[in-house]
């Protein structure tokens, strides 16, 4: 007979010894506020375990207490190993795509390998139970009166950290708006923890999101701008001085307020009516009737760019558009989300796969949508299995029609597939269309960066080889090498059919290349990556031949992709329905990151710390930080409501 509540202390302590490991392993830390609520809500988890083992006869709950363990402790280590690939957390929504992901069975094994450091000491609680537990602890059934006190005990130790958040503010990213309101995985598993961020991920899966923090207020007139004085009397404009009038399309959102009956509906048209809309500007047309190629690169970034390494990519990175300050923020749903971003302009909805949900609603505003109004031919390819992240059903969607490895397109068998064999094969299709906008996924560039299981950069090893770089790095490189021949080819044939000078090439990265470690980027860069910023500083080419290079020095990101493009094409287009910005407009910058971080032309907000670093030699406007957050949880709010409501069919309808 063993100590009667022995096994209750065990799994408590189970709980938060993992809630620990983890917290050292991810955030390297056990200071902050976090540390405190993985213990607090620890405390009734292991308390509910233990009466879900303790209700049937002994025996039963002898086999149950370990089972529990199991259950419990996969997905600490479920987690890691995710994040060790792809440096964010895994939702619960993407466990259905489970079955897409063992394609890349190699690269998990490899994760599990690198990550046994810690999946080691997660296997304690479950090696004790064996070794000690079996034979040391008593499994009595509880005694129904026992049960019913212990289930109440287990209530009130759950409303303990609940009622603590309560007096401890309720401001933005606070424990108390991540619990309730904001769904941002980052910021609630480092304040929060790991268990309460997953159970608080089934429960907004099963039972929908919260509302975030909206309450009802405007959004914030460009907070981000710099202060004006204000004027007795208009100002005089020159005769010569252009007039521009903004990015927008007439809706009559007065006609939608006083007609619309659903709530999240009604919001949303008095939101929009008030965003402050971007201007057009002396680019506006630049590229009109001209034909696009539109490029998302796997795991594509600046450091890809060489001279003489990669020839193509250095030639479009500085004769056209050159980007100083352009950042790829990585998503929840990694590639897709980045795609996402950069096809719509909008911010991908925590916890989903957004591109697969928005296959159903209207984008007006995707590239392959607005040019084939206009006559263009539209085409999108993935050189990977087709389906993959559900792209045969998002593609087509954006007004593509879209073939990847299985439906359409032929090329060699092999991981990674080649960028080159897809431009090589693809561009027989649209060349010699009188317009044309295509869209390319690549895969070249994909992880794991190795001579061995990487067909792409074995392909090109002879290239790097002399490179004083790791091996890990040189690969890299090698994988971009392919992505720079295929760009070449593409501009070879261009030059063949006579439309290189009439077609323009935008490309931007889909994340950064998080295969690599932080010590392998640094490497590249040449000295230690600052992770909340520096990390995702990126490359966005936007180039057509002839033109003249145009340095842009503010802060950008792939967000912003989409208005910036629909104004270079003199397109139609509303900015105030999409949460990028103009690069090239007057609007003050906002680049966004998934952790809620943010930047601006005055200032740099790391979320996850609280801290602010002020950008400019003058004091912040009062309440700028407070206010730009208000703007940024709006965005990610109006965002999902756009994907979950179908919104651009409710205020802009397709005329077919």
């Amino acid at each position: 007979m063993g100590l009667p509540y022995a096994r209750l202390v065990f799994h408590i302590a189970s709980f938060i010894y993992l809630e620990m490991l983890f917290r050292i392993w991810i955030f390297r830390s056990l200071l902050g506020i976090g540390t405190l609520y993985s213990v607090l809500f620890a405390i009734p988890a292991g308390t509910l375990v233990y009466i879900l083992s303790s209700v049937f006869k002994e025996r039963v709950n002898r086999v149950l207490s370990w089972v529990v363990i199991v259950i419990y402790t996969l997905p600490y280590a479920v987690q890691v190993v995710y994040y060790s690939v792809f440096r964010t957390f895994l939702s619960l929504y993407s466990v259905t795509g489970a079955s897409q992901v063992l394609q890349f069975w190699q690269q998990i094994l490899i994760a599990i390998v690198k990550s046994l450091p810690i999946l080691i000491p997660m296997s304690v609680p479950l090696v004790f139970m064996l070794v000690f537990g079996m034979k040391g602890f008593s499994f009595f059934r509880l005694p129904p009166r026992l049960l019913a006190i212990s289930c109440g005990g287990t209530a009130v130790l759950h409303f303990l950290p609940v009622l603590v958040m309560c007096g401890t503010g309720q401001g933005v990213y606070t424990p108390y708006d991540l619990y309730f309101r904001t769904p941002a995985p980052e910021l609630s598993m480092q304040k929060l923890g790991m268990l309460t961020s997953m159970r608080l991920d089934l429960k907004r899966l099963v039972f929908g999101f919260p509302s975030e923090s909206d309450d009802g207020e405007p959004p914030l007139k460009d907070s981000t701008a710099q202060n004006e004085p204000e004027e007795s009397e208009p100002p005089v404009v020159p005769v010569d001085v252009p007039i521009y009038k903004p990015n927008i399309i007439d809706i009559d959102f007065d006609r939608l307020t006083d007609n619309e009956k659903d709530k999240t509906l009604l919001k949303m048209h008095q939101y929009f009516s008030q965003v402050e809309p971007t201007m057009e500007n002396k680019y506006t047309g630049m590229f009109k009737d001209c034909n696009l190629v539109f490029i998302t690169a796997e795991s594509y970034s600046h450091y890809a760019i060489d001279k003489d390494l990669t020839p193509t990519l250095y030639k479009l990175a500085n004769e056209g558009f050159r980007f100083h300050n352009f950042y790829n923020p990585a998503w929840g749903v990694s590639t897709s989300d980045g795609e996402y971003v950069a096809c719509t302009g909008l911010i991908p909805k925590s916890g989903v796969w957004s591109f697969f949900r928005s296959a159903e609603n209207w984008l007006p505003f995707t590239m392959g949508n607005q040019l084939s109004s206009l006559g263009y031919s539209t085409r999108a390819w993935h050189n990977h299995t087709y389906s993959y992240y559900k792209r045969d059903v998002s593609h087509p969607n954006m007004g593509y029609i879209y073939k990847g490895v299985g439906n359409g397109l032929e090329i060699k068998k092999s991981w990674p597939e080649s960028d080159l064999e897809m431009i090589d094969v693809t561009t027989p299709e649209y060349i010699n269309n009188e317009k044309f906008h295509v869209y390319y996924m690549t895969v070249s560039g994909h992880l794991n960066y190795s001579f061995t299981g990487n067909y792409i950069a074995a392909k090109n090893r002879e290239l790097v080889e002399s490179l004083p770089y790791s091996e890990a790095c040189k690969a890299y490189l090698a994988c971009n090498i392919e992505l720079d021949r295929a760009l070449e080819l593409l501009i070879t044939r261009l030059e063949e059919a006579g439309v290189a000078d009439k077609t323009v090439i935008a490309m931007s990265a889909d994340h950064y290349p998080y295969g690599l470690s932080l010590k392998d980027i640094g490497e590249l860069a040449g000295h230690k990556i600052e992770t909340n910023f520096e990390l995702y500083k990126s490359s966005f080419i936007l180039w057509k031949k002839g033109m003249e290079p145009v340095d842009i020095h503010k802060p950008c990101s792939s967000l912003d992709i989409i208005p910036t493009l629909s104004n270079l094409f003199g397109l139609k287009f509303d900015s105030r329905l999409l949460m990028g910005r103009d690069i090239l407009s007057d609007s003050p910058p906002l680049v966004i990151f998934s952790n809620r971080s943010w930047i601006t032309d005055k200032a740099r907000y790391n979320a996850p710390k609280g801290r602010v670093e002020n950008l400019i030699d003058t004091d912040l406007p009062e309440d700028y930080v407070k206010s730009i957050n208000k703007m940024i949880n709006n965005k990610f709010l109006y965002s999902s409501y756009i994907l979950d409501n179908d919104y651009y069919r409710h205020v802009l309808p397709p005329e077919d």
